[in-house]
């Protein structure tokens, strides 16, 4: 008897702790841990009712508050783009500075194709006037009203602009292709070009003064027929336009210039 006390005394606990342990598995099995976490509800349930809860006002409060870091955040990108267009036009002789405007329309399913501007015919533009980005040219004013402008883009399919590569002066058009990219057909079969050649307007433009930058040649096909064909990388950010410099077009263009029946 004595012997059995003993064994008990060392090994009580441990067999109290097994048919706990036991026991404990079995009824989480039996209520699929449902007593668990109604436990666990019953702990912290005190605590999430000591925890504050924003009230209406206090929601509506930070509503505004994004809402008017967000209209500074964009009220600061706009005033960096203008700075930048600015110090762009400061750079012009006074004579022939360009009227800085901002594209107020543009729609999806004519992304590539025209934008409009937010200065007309009250600001001094014309059509036929040019327009030019960070980057080069953008494209041509079409029509004006008082108040607005819209801009024919080199992007367009119906675009055409007489270019020339400046390392070679090889000639040819520059058509729009409804993306960030260019077609250049050049007037010669095997064109003195490569790629990487810095593309601008030519001489025989006749709708843009000579020198404006386009782009960059990004691929060469020598076995187009009739003639060879280059992809040209534009450098304007057509994609992505916001503020624009519209220069007037030189009076003495169309007049100075030969162009041949094929460029425009």
């Amino acid at each position: 008897m004595v012997t059995i006390r003993r064994w008990w005394d060392r090994k009580g606990l441990q067999i109290g702790l097994l048919a706990l342990v036991v026991g404990s598995a079995w009824i989480l099995r039996q209520t699929q841990g449902e007593l668990v976490f109604e436990t666990y509800q019953a702990i912290t349930r005190p605590l999430e009712m000591l925890q504050s809860r924003p009230t209406p006002e206090e929601r509506l409060r930070d509503a505004r508050i994004l809402e008017l870091q967000t209209r500074i955040e964009d009220l600061e990108s706009q005033k960096t783009k203008l700075q930048d267009l600015l110090g762009y036009v400061e750079k012009e002789p006074l004579a022939s500075r360009p009227i800085p405007a901002r594209v107020i329309g543009r729609s999806a399913d004519q992304w590539w194709q025209q934008v409009t501007l937010n200065r007309g015919t009250n600001a001094g533009i014309q059509e036929g006037f040019i327009v030019k980005a960070d980057g080069g040219l953008v494209g041509l004013v079409e029509s004006v009203t008082p108040n607005t402008s819209r801009v024919l883009l080199i992007s367009d399919l119906k675009s055409q602009v007489g270019v020339s590569v400046s390392r070679t002066a090889a000639k040819g058009v520059l058509r729009g292709d409804s993306s960030a990219e260019a077609v250049l057909e050049f007037y010669e079969k095997v064109p003195n070009a490569k790629v990487g050649d810095l593309v601008s307007t030519s001489t025989y433009s006749q709708k843009f003064p000579s020198g404006l930058a386009v782009g960059r040649i990004k691929s060469l096909d020598l076995k187009k027929l009739p003639a060879s064909v280059a992809k040209i990388e534009l450098f304007p950010p057509i994609r992505s336009l916001d503020w624009v410099a519209v220069y007037p077009k030189p009076e003495n263009q169309e007049s100075a210039n030969k162009v041949p029946q094929k460029s425009k």
